[in-house]
């Protein structure tokens, strides 16, 4: 009994524990550099851009092995249908001397002799006596199973400039996936900002909407309140009543965007599209910072995509030099080793024997009608195609810089508007309230003023959320957008 209690006490104690951890995650808030950490952790696209990063270093490791020597080897085992026979049949070779001029010749009691005493001759030619034989198996050679294994080396000594190409190519390749991972990370986190400030614009007008359906409840109650004193015309209760369905297919529409808006947030971030996550902003008003202005070239120098199509650039720029280098003699040293079976370095063996070669190999080009020429100008036109799309970047660029610097400054001047606008409004709509409940004032009158106010308030959030995005597309523009 005892053990069943302190089993029970044990439970308790881990159900308690568990739904103070869950309290504590559905409790999580989340700051902006939160949500953007997220999303650069989880987007897809920055992964595909990781591994194209890591590709292009192992690109760059690769084409450096272009310098060293590179060994080869080769083995090749034939099955023959026949061996070799140098001979067709058995060879009969006359027995002479060699004599000390190195001829040979015939002694007397080497050749024929005739009845009559003297050497037969036939065609003029003496006929020897004796005949070494040479059978037809003494020169035939088996060659019905053929091996050859080749081991070569080959070290590339002047390439026209080729191998030292095509490494500068890796290099600025390896370059041109950072700057275009750079690039794809600002749009993630851009996006994210978008998403982010979107939740921020909407929590605020779903308060908005909340505290103005709220007023036209209590507003409602207190006008059908003066219909039954007789104060009131039905005219008005129906015209409060309008206004109250208004703000409440307001607040609907505000909850249903503010539901998408979420779930964008989440897919953003890698969180699963149900969760409800607090931000940050949602419970503190932080003022926009401005931010310092920079110089054109300061921003060409750190925008991405100006950087890649550099980069671009640059990589063409090399391959005219390859495209030269094809037309240009190369020279490579060799050095290879040949084995075979059978073998015929000292005689005919069947087995494996084989020897070591050194050389120098030298290839230059004659004549290909003018197909260097072709190729150069090709080269040369893609490299002016890049450097074309290069100026029209930076003049898009220049564009941007402007339109945004304009933006900024143009809402921050309406922020300024839409508080003095809000602080009216505010005014306003207490006067008409204090004249409604004195008497002097209409019903229609106290509408319009708690319409103007619900204007008032959503221009002053929408301004605010269009300074935090002007910010960002600001930053986004002098490429310092950034975790």
């Amino acid at each position: 009994m005892k053990k069943f209690t302190v089993c029970k006490l044990g439970i308790g104690w881990s159900v308690v524990f568990l739904c103070f951890t869950l309290a504590a995650n559905a409790q999580q808030v989340l700051s902006l550099e939160d949500c953007r950490r997220l999303a650069v952790e989880n987007n897809k696209k920055l992964k595909i851009a990781d591994e194209e990063v890591k590709a292009s270093e192992a690109q760059k490791a690769e084409a450096f092995t272009k310098y060293l020597p590179g060994i080869d080897a080769m083995g090749v085992y034939l099955r023959n249908q026949k061996e070799i026979n140098l001979l067709s049949e058995d060879a009969h070779l006359p027995v002479g001397t060699i004599g000390s001029d190195g001829k040979f010749t015939f002694r007397p009691d080497q050749l024929m002799v005739g009845a009559d005493g003297k050497p037969v001759m036939v065609n003029g030619q003496y006929v020897p006596k004796d005949y070494a034989l040479l059978p037809k198996e003494a020169m035939s050679v088996d060659a019905r199973n053929l091996g050859i294994v080749q081991v070569g080396l080959t070290q590339p000594v002047y390439m026209g400039g080729k191998i030292r190409a095509y490494n500068q190519i890796a290099g600025l390749s390896e370059q041109l996936a950072k700057s275009k991972r750079a690039q794809e990370m600002q749009n993630v986190i851009l996006a994210t900002d978008e998403a982010y400030w979107q939740i921020i614009s909407l929590v605020n007008r779903k308060k908005l909407a909340d505290k103005y359906v709220q007023t036209l409840q209590k507003f409602v109650n207190d006008v059908e309140l003066m219909h039954t004193t007789g104060v009131a015309t039905k005219a008005d209760v129906l015209s409060v009543r309008v206004k109250l369905n208004e703000g409440e297919m307001v607040q609907t529409k505000v909850d249903n965007g503010l539901s998408l808006s979420r779930m964008l947030l989440n897919q953003i971030c890698g969180l699963p599209t149900d969760t409800i996550v607090a931000l940050q902003e949602e419970m503190t008003e932080t003022e926009v910072e401005m931010v310092p202005e920079e110089s054109l070239e300061q921003v060409y120098s750190r925008r991405p995509e100006v950087a890649s199509l550099q980069f671009a650039s640059d990589i063409y720029k090399k391959k005219e030099k390859i495209v030269l280098a094809e037309y240009l003699p190369t020279v490579a040293l060799t050095a290879n080793y040949l084995s075979s079976t059978p073998s015929f370095y000292d005689g005919v063996r069947s087995k494996f024997e084989g020897m070591w070669s050194v050389g120098v190999g030298i290839k230059a080009p004659l004549f290909h009608w003018g197909a260097s020429r072709k190729s150069l100008r090709n080269a040369k036109a893609q490299t002016n195609v890049m450097n074309y799309k290069l100026e029209e970047a930076k003049e898009q660029i220049e564009l941007q810089v402007n339109q945004a610097e304009f933006k900024m400054k143009e809402v921050a001047k309406k922020l300024k508007m839409a508080e003095k606008n809000l602080e009216r409004a505010e005014e306003n709509l207490k006067f008409a309230n204090l004249g409604f409940k004195e008497g002097t004032i209409p019903v229609l009158n106290v509408l319009e003023a708690q319409t103007a106010w619900l204007t008032a308030n959503s221009e002053w959030i929408d301004t605010r959320i269009e300074a935090r995005l002007c910010k960002v597309y600001l930053e986004k523009a002098y490429g310092i957008l950034d975790l």
